[in-house]
């Protein structure tokens, strides 16, 4: 009966061990909306994501594409192009947390929680509560080549 337990407590706990994040599971290139691609890197042992690829990098008058939306002076003239926009991520049992995601877009910037499945990033962004936040989803970057 003792073995029997264990056998299933064995393939009960099997897919958790699988599927098990480490933390440097996050670090590499990511889809995200409007294909751009981020790339997601350590430093100090936190986690941080610059853009690395924008599909229009230049503005209407052919100029590379500035942070002119951002509420502080000296940044609004800082290129999108290489811009570190994730910061400050710290690694927790499966969820990078407590860090912040700024939107060029709009100029601001939110608290930020991501979580991985698979080959996809699950980015919430959000102001004070998370359930009152939005989530995109981002998906790894293949390596092509060799």
């Amino acid at each position: 009966m003792k073995r029997k337990r264990f056998l299933l407590s064995l393939l009960l706990s099997f897919p958790t061990l699988i599927f098990a994040q480490k933390a440097d599971d996050i670090l590499g290139e990511w889809l995200a909306e409007e294909e751009t691609v981020v790339e997601v890197f350590k430093e100090n042992d936190k986690y941080y994501g610059k853009i690395a690829v924008l599909k229009e990098p230049l503005d209407e008058n052919g100029n590379p594409k500035t942070d002119n939306k951002n509420k502080d002076s000296a940044l609004k003239g800082r290129k999108i192009l290489g811009m570190v926009f994730l910061s400050d991520f710290t690694y927790n049992d499966g969820t990078w947390e407590n860090g912040k995601i700024y939107d060029a877009r709009e100029g601001n910037t939110y608290d930020c929680e991501i979580t991985i499945s698979k080959n996809n990033l699950y980015v919430r962004g959000y102001l004070g509560l998370k359930m009152f936040g939005k989530t995109v989803t981002w998906t790894r970057v293949k390596k092509t080549g060799m």
